[in-house]
């Protein structure tokens, strides 16, 4: 199960809003949205957690590029929602590699054309596709935080309700929980 809420700070504290990623298909998207919450550009959060597995955050200041930061790309990369914010940047992956376009050929044993039902290569996929390798463990900005009370150390160490814990840190637990 996924929940996913901005939080957008403003001159009176925070404000929370549930938020839908179904129309949502990139790392773009993804900050239009965060954007239009604060039409003052001030600083915006998207938080997104699916239960016991991973989660993210994507922090929107103004008009700069998103700051991201996920708890276990591994399990993100299992998830549609954990895909978007799993950029080549933030992987460290060239997105020009030639590997990429290993893609498009077929390199499975099978013949063109052919099916392969083979389970390894679905799990392979998930992972990445074309055998690239996506760690497990924290990936990003781990100072996404830091200047509004979360430390490294702190986001390190969130558990399975990560999303309530940084609202409670940013005293901003009553508002998301309003729209939770």
């Amino acid at each position: 199960m996924y929940f996913a809420a901005l939080l957008a700070r403003t001159e009176d504290g925070w404000e929370a809003s549930d938020t839908e990623l179904d129309d949502v298909e990139t790392l773009s998207d993804l900050a239009d949205l965060a954007r239009e919450a604060s039409p003052d550009e001030d600083t915006v959060l998207v938080l997104i957690e699916q239960e016991d597995a991973w989660f993210g955050v994507v922090r929107i200041d103004g008009e700069e590029d998103p700051r991201i930061y996920v708890s276990d790309a591994a399990a993100a990369a299992r998830s549609s929602y954990g895909e978007i914010l799993l950029t080549d940047e933030l992987l460290g992956r060239d997105p020009d590699d030639d590997e990429t376009d290993l893609d498009a050929l077929d390199l499975d044993g099978t013949e063109d054309g052919e099916d392969d039902n083979d389970d390894g290569d679905e799990e392979e996929a998930e992972g990445g596709g074309s055998g690239e390798l996506v760690p497990h463990g924290p990936v990003g900005d781990i100072l996404i935080l830091d200047d509004l009370g979360v430390s490294e150390k702190e986001l390190k160490a969130l558990s399975r309700d990560a999303v309530t814990e940084i609202a409670e840190a940013l005293g901003a637990s009553e508002v998301l929980e309003a729209v939770r």
